[in-house]
């Protein structure tokens, strides 16, 4: 039995002349590297890890990113690499290298914000109105007693409101909390009081599917257990009213509208903590990972701007939410490259199934952020009329949230890169500030494939004795060396995050994927080693299952996920959402689990077929199929508060009672 993504072949190959013009051979050369090539990368791999502080002091230096006060080291690991200090004695701010550095230059006329509402109403700022904007909120935190070190929430909707939430909140020193805008108020009360938050900034409401959804309602349900919660700055966004607190509320408009254009930055330590952003675990209470001034910074100039060779003047849209990491990435790598973000308020499909590539076409759009889930979901739709939109503006496409299946990659390559453009795969995590496998303008593309690691991760594939699996190989993914962008620990967690990541391998990272290399050397990540299935002492990753189930056209989505089973250890459970018109039927069942033993052999023929409406996802399309497989087991799923249709939980229980599943696991 051949692993499925080892008969894939090279769909997209680089033209050589643009390959030497890319950012990243440029990059290559400053480092004496001149092969614009797989050959050249790997030799940038070797460098920057026989070599780190060569590595990163010239990237800092290429990227021109800026200090106060030049460190004096780049990379300290006097205290162990799970401890790593970087730029020491140096100090910043993010903002000094996102909005202050084009003061009085060219990019200030530039486009850095377009906005564009469900109901077609379209918002522009430029670089000077951005840095205005921020400058005004910043001097109005100073003003209502927010300080450097202050951890102040964001809890908004995709506005041009929120760049500038995000932007002022570093300006100042403070540290920025970005929270999911469809949290409920136990899952913000619970990040609030965690992380010791001063103050939050939200609005009166959000747009989706036309509705407005209270947030300063919401806020104003969780304060009462934040007790050092001092202040609500509120943006008027949709004119409802609210409950009013007088000398904790806080209008936007009013807080800003007498401040000054030029508040200044915040000189910090270049280790100073940016950001504090929360991950949703399968057990125990949420994350709180912390991200650094020069680490966030000097990881999105690393990742962006060379892996993904985003550029000055591109226009980037990714529909995602600040609170995922996908949001501060789109507004601080954005505009650190000085490039214009997309923004787009409420959902991709609304008011028409075609909004999606109507934004792309009218905003001009040269590098798009999309994850495998959502192109399915265009497929399930006959492509949501892509072939209507000039798509022509695209440069690359840029991808991550979970492991593709081929036929989605392959849609997604023919229909909206055109057979021409590549996708470049991109997979790391919160913790890691950003990627840790990618594709790159210089490698070859296969589908749902990455070139190989980013360059200074010490990234490693490795079996259960934590020897290197090599090409063929399958298993656990790995660090085996500090990362700029890596977390600095866990918020007053010490013991948390040396257990959670670094304990089982001493000096390793545990990532928590699946991952594999195939004989051409590409990689590939197979799913979350918790959704790993072990059949009868085989393992697979739920992809390589789910894309041989999509391959059969009758599918729109699906989760394969582990089935106790007393002889097997694990038998392997589907649920599916069916394509319009596909019965859902003893022969569409026979089908699909057919496809299944064609593909990976009897041993893998699935046990359990569930046929429901919908499937459980967090607000950036990524299936939750630990929540899946706990809904039809009746398990504990562990922390939910990032699911956008939490209602699908139920839906899934009922078809797996209908089914006698539940019962079954009860004897």
């Amino acid at each position: 039995m051949e692993a499925t993504w080892q008969a894939y072949e090279v769909a997209w190959r680089p033209d050589p002349e643009a390959a030497q013009a890319s950012a990243l051979a440029d990059f290559m050369r400053r480092l004496g590297v001149d092969s614009a090539d797989p050959s050249g990368y790997q030799a940038l791999l070797n460098l920057a890890a026989e070599q780190p502080a060569t590595f990163w002091n010239a990237l800092i230096q290429h990227m021109d990113l800026r200090f106060y006060h030049p460190y004096e080291s780049v990379l300290d690991t006097s205290e162990g690499i799970e401890w790593a200090k970087w730029c020491t004695g140096g100090t910043t701010n993010a903002v000094l290298n996102c909005l202050d550095r084009y003061r009085g230059t060219a990019r200030d006329a530039q486009e850095a914000v377009v906005w564009e509402g469900e109901d077609g109403n379209v918002r522009r700022w430029t670089y000077a109105e951005l840095d205005s904007q921020t400058g005004r909120l910043a001097a109005g935190l100073r003003q209502i007693g927010c300080q450097p070190g202050d951890v102040i929430g964001v809890y908004m909707p995709m506005v041009p409101e929120a760049a500038a939430a995000l932007l002022a909140i570093v300006k100042i020193g403070g540290v920025v909390l970005p929270l999911f805008s469809g949290f409920g108020a136990h899952a913000v009360a619970d990040r609030l009081r965690d992380s010791g938050a001063v103050a939050v900034l939200t609005a009166d409401a959000s747009t989706r599917r036309g509705k407005a959804s209270p947030m300063k309602q919401t806020v104003d349900m969780a304060r009462s257990e934040v007790p050092t919660l001092k202040h609500v700055v509120v943006l008027r966004n949709r004119d409802v009213e609210v409950a009013w607190q007088q000398g904790i509320d806080h209008w936007w408009h009013e807080l800003t509208e007498e401040q000054p254009d030029d508040a200044p930055t915040t000189e910090m330590p270049a280790e100073a903590p940016m950001m504090l952003m929360y991950t949703s675990g399968t057990t125990g209470k949420p994350k709180g990972t912390v991200h650094s001034h020069c680490g966030f910074i000097a990881k999105l100039a690393l990742d962006m701007g060379l892996c993904a060779d985003m550029r000055a003047g591109d226009r980037m849209m990714w529909l995602s939410d600040m609170g995922w990491l996908v949001g501060p990435m789109l507004i601080f790598g954005t505009t650190l490259l000085g490039g214009t973000i997309v923004m787009a308020e409420g959902a991709h499909d609304f008011p028409d199934r075609g909004r999606f590539w109507r934004l792309m076409e009218q905003h001009g759009v040269s590098v798009l952020g999309i994850a495998p889930t959502i192109v399915r979901s265009f497929m399930s739709v006959g492509g949501a009329d892509v072939e209507r939109y000039d798509l022509s503006s695209l440069r690359l496409a840029l991808s991550t949230g979970e492991a593709w299946t081929v036929d989605a990659w392959r849609w997604m390559f023919e229909k909206v890169c055109g057979s021409s453009k590549p996708i470049i795969n991109y997979s790391g995590g919160t913790e890691v500030g950003g990627g840790i496998v990618t594709g790159t303008v210089i490698h070859p593309l296969k589908p749902c494939a990455f070139a190989g690691p980013v360059p200074g991760m010490g990234a490693d594939i490795v079996d259960e004795n934590g020897k290197s699996v090599g090409p063929g190989g399958v298993g656990e993914l790995v660090l085996r060396a500090p990362s700029i962008g890596l977390t600095r620990g866990l918020w007053h967690d010490r013991e948390r995050y040396l257990s959670s990541y670094w304990s089982r391998l001493p000096g390793t990272w545990m990532h928590g994927d699946r991952a594999a290399i195939d004989d051409d050397g590409f990689w590939y990540v197979l799913g979350r080693s918790d959704d790993t299935l072990k059949v009868a002492g085989k393992r697979t990753g739920p992809s390589e299952i789910e894309t041989l189930v999509m391959a059969t056209g009758k599918v729109a989505e699906v989760a394969a996920i582990g089935m106790p089973d007393p002889v097997k250890g694990e038998t392997v459970g589907l649920v599916v959402t069916l394509m319009p018109g596909v019965a859902a039927d003893a022969d569409t069942e026979k089908l699909l689990s057919a496809a299944v033993v064609a593909g990976l052999g009897s041993a893998f023929r699935p046990t359990d077929i569930l046929c429901v409406e919908d499937l459980p996802k967090t607000r950036n399309m990524k299936i939750m199929r630990r929540a899946v497989r706990a809904a039809c087991l009746g398990l504990e799923a562990g922390d939910l508060s990032s699911l956008a249709n939490p209602d699908t939980l139920g839906a899934i229980a009922r078809a797996a009672g209908t089914r006698g599943l539940l019962q079954a696991q009860e004897k």
